[in-house]
């Protein structure tokens, strides 16, 4: 398991980051469609073909994020997942914490959420044509959590299928960098939506 902590509170990644986040569009409050199918696991896509998802920004002391590697690729992320039929956002980000990172409600608390559903489509190549209802993407609901556990809590054995096998902590800014594309606009919203309440986070020794 990678567990390497990165600089924090680096002048340079602070300045690089407002850049990267000032690029493109202003953030675009998405309406809440009345129309949803159930699919498989209950998992929720809307007649637009956007599948309700939630995002997990797990912090600790400071500027430090939680960045999450994908089971055997070099590819990094926050935690996030779907949200199931009956589940309300927050009831969704803490079965997706227990399942992706080992943590329960006890060890983490909830900081700030984005107030608005925010979205990003799929690249063409990863839209599954032959599945019905289509969906094209994601809309999201994110999360600031603090830890307040010892580190030692995280685990990625919860689940026969682990989303993730390592993980370090980076810079406030550091994921719009590294994530993939796609998903970088959405990223950039949530965090600078969020910005303000990192300092509401205290150091867990």
């Amino acid at each position: 398991m990678v567990a390497t902590v990165c600089p924090v509170d680096s002048r340079a990644n602070a300045r690089a980051g407002l850049d990267l986040w000032r690029i493109g569009s202003r953030p675009r409050p998405v309406k809440e469609s009345p129309y949803i199918t159930t699919i498989g696991h209950g998992v929720v896509i809307d007649d637009e073909g956007f599948r309700a998802n939630v995002g997990i920004i797990l912090c600790r002391g400071g500027n430090e994020l939680f960045w999450a590697k994908r089971v055997g690729q070099q590819a990094w992320q926050f935690p996030q997942g779907g949200i199931r039929r009956g589940e309300s956002p927050r009831e969704a980000v803490y079965r997706e914490l227990e399942e992706e990172v080992g943590l329960t409600a006890r060890d983490t608390r909830v900081v700030a959420t984005t107030r608005n559903w925010l979205r990003y489509r799929l690249p063409k190549h990863l839209v599954r044509h032959n599945s019905r209802p289509l969906c094209i993407g994601q809309k999201q609901k994110w999360f600031m959590l603090e830890l307040l556990a010892p580190e030692t809590r995280v685990r990625f054995d919860r689940t026969s299928s682990p989303e993730f096998d390592g993980y370090r902590w980076v810079d406030y800014w550091h994921p719009l960098a590294e994530v993939v594309s796609f998903k970088r606009q959405v990223y950039r919203q949530a965090l600078k939506e969020l910005a303000a309440h990192i300092a509401r986070t205290s150091t867990v020794d």
